[in-house]
């Protein structure tokens, strides 16, 4: 089945529109390392069995009415911080770890822009390299929970502050500002 799945892989990686080249390589390996085989142990592994386990709970309790990322995000990393998610980076300060390296269970705190201007907050479910990572987050996707996206980091030094988002469809949109990882 895998060779079939990386000639899919490899096709949607490499027809992303707007991307460098080495970006859509990053991509590729991100999409890649999905079909991979599960390697045993490891730090991750226990923390993604945790967000895993915290998502199946909200999947099973949805809220009424509209799906909005801030109750997820708080849902699932544990995160206890409410408000429009552009807030979420500067109410952390003092009260959660902040800094700009990916780790499971973080939350990818989005920052404000012309296109989501009340931010966005993800958080990350697995690590495939250092400039691709997997988030579960809510209402990318108009009213949808979405596991398992790969964000890839676009940033000129490598720090996250610019990231690009697969769309359902299997390609990247628009680059997207972040303000960083809150840790809990």
């Amino acid at each position: 089945m895998l060779s079939v799945l990386r000639p899919l892989c490899l096709s949607l990686a490499l027809s992303v529109p707007l991307v460098a080249p080495a970006q859509a390589e990053r991509a590729q390996q991100g999409l890649l390392a999905l079909f991979a085989p599960v390697q045993k142990g490891g730090p991750d592994r226990a923390a993604r069995a945790e967000v895993k386990a915290a998502v199946k709970v909200a999947l099973a309790n949805p809220p009424r009415g509209r799906i909005w990322c801030v109750p997820f995000a708080r849902a699932v990393s544990g995160v206890e911080i409410k408000g429009n998610a552009k807030t979420w980076w500067d109410q952390a300060k003092g009260r959660y770890a902040r800094g700009h390296e990916p780790e499971v269970g973080a939350v990818m705190a989005f920052a404000a822009s012309r296109a989501m201007p009340k931010g966005h907050v993800a958080v990350v479910s697995k690590v495939i390299d250092d400039r691709t990572v997997l988030v579960d987050q809510a209402n990318w996707e108009r009213n949808r929970i979405t596991l398992d996206t790969v964000v890839v980091d676009v940033s000129a030094k490598g720090d996250w502050s610019q990231v690009r988002v697969a769309n359902e469809a299997g390609s990247f949109g628009r680059t997207n500002p972040v303000k960083g990882f809150i840790y809990n």
